[in-house]
């Protein structure tokens, strides 16, 4: 069987043109607009260190929130496949950047999940290995993404 090819479209605007373009490099803002066909626009700027906005999103944290959100996804789909009835699902996810290196040299996800008290905790557990096995986002990235995850039943 032939694996199936997504393909997927955005639109990065650049919204900080204060009149006078780039000609120096305080002359314009960082802020620019997401956009995807169909769904709201999300404000982007850079990180508050390179003059960015820090009420919008950097692009580290949009890459952080992905990694995140794909663990969750595929870590919901592992438990309903398995029995597993996952109650409640919350990330305080981390990364790190080094400047010299030029890249993330670290993410990590910590997810903490509440689970019902029918539910095995140790296969809920083991199934975070499953969701990173199968994540998109992790699989993509150059870094090391790493797990800590709690679980507690209801």
């Amino acid at each position: 069987m032939t694996a199936k090819t997504h393909h997927y479209h955005t639109r990065t605007e650049w919204t900080g043109n204060l009149g006078v373009g780039t000609a120096h490099y305080t002359a314009y803002s960082r802020d620019h607009i997401h956009r995807a066909p169909g769904k709201a626009d999300i404000p982007g700027s850079a990180d508050p260190a390179y003059r960015g906005d820090p009420a919008r999103w950097n692009p580290e944290e949009l890459l952080l929130v992905a990694a995140s959100a794909c663990h969750k996804l595929w870590y919901l789909h592992h438990c309903a496949d398995h029995g597993i009835t996952v109650l409640a699902y919350r990330d305080d996810a981390e990364a790190e950047m080094n400047e010299a290196a030029g890249r993330m040299t670290a993410i990590r996800l910590k997810p903490r999940v509440t689970i019902s008290a029918a539910s095995d905790p140790a296969l809920a557990l083991a199934l975070h290995h499953d969701a990173h096995r199968d994540c998109y986002i992790a699989n993509t990235l150059n870094c090391p993404v790493t797990i800590d995850a709690h679980i507690e039943q209801a």
